[in-house]
């Protein structure tokens, strides 16, 4: 990819599992990489910087601080974003909603659904008309997919960051920007466990692969890994 052809993906949460391959499969393909970590302790993703060189710029971001998302804004004010796409996500266990403590509640909360979308506020104008916004969903925020119940707080929050996307696009329905909820499947992850289907790299290029070739479409699409389109 020539130098006047490269593109730049920021990727908000990289410093480990999903957000880390997904960092490193951009900068395979010969994409720029913004790539965010929490706190400044050494993660995997400076690693990457060893063979990425200036290609990767690591910034340090809490995505629930809204202070700390408003300062990364200044920080990236003369960039240009061909992808910015907000990854990362908790659970606290597996715990009926009734027995869910308050504070836990707001936790999962303001990390899952509200963080992600104040970072796309704050940062969609860093996108062109021809850009992509995206965020990390999950087959567990679908409503009608859920007919076995269980880690409903988590299911919540991730119902909750779709309906928000909803809102999001309904407000800005006459924008060419490609929007995008993203399943990467149930993946062997610290959040997916042991058990889960896919590993990581069975995953992530997949992930990418749905990004890249939904360019250029305008409105939402909820979507997973495998580019089928996942039921609200």
């Amino acid at each position: 990819m020539s130098g006047d052809e490269r593109r730049t993906a920021l990727i908000v949460g990289a410093s480990r599992a999903i957000g880390l391959a997904m960092a490193a499969e951009f900068l395979k393909r010969g994409w720029d990489v913004i790539a965010t970590v929490r706190g400044t302790q050494r993660t995997p993703l400076h690693d990457l910087t060893d063979t990425a060189g200036d290609r990767l710029t690591i910034e340090t971001l809490d995505m629930t601080v809204p202070q700390q998302i408003a300062a990364l804004r200044d920080r990236l004010a003369e960039r240009s974003l061909d992808l910015l796409f907000v990854n990362g996500a908790i659970t606290k266990g597996d715990l009926p909603v009734n027995e869910v403590p308050t504070d836990m509640f707001v936790e999962v909360m303001v990390t899952n659904a509200l963080s992600p979308i104040r970072v796309i506020e704050a940062l969609k104008d860093l996108v062109p008309e021809s850009g992509t916004i995206g965020v990390m969903s999950s087959s567990q925020g679908s409503i009608s997919l859920n007919t076995n119940g269980g880690q409903e707080l988590y299911r919540a929050s991730k119902s909750a960051l779709n309906q928000l996307m909803r809102s999001f696009a309904a407000r800005h329905s006459n924008d060419t920007r490609t929007l995008l909820l993203i399943n990467p499947g149930w993946v062997q992850t610290e959040l997916g466990g042991p058990r889960a289907l896919l590993t990581i790299d069975q995953s992530v290029p997949g992930v990418v692969d749905t990004i890249t070739a939904h360019q250029g479409e305008p409105g939402l699409h909820f979507l997973d890994y495998r580019n089928q389109v996942v039921p609200w």
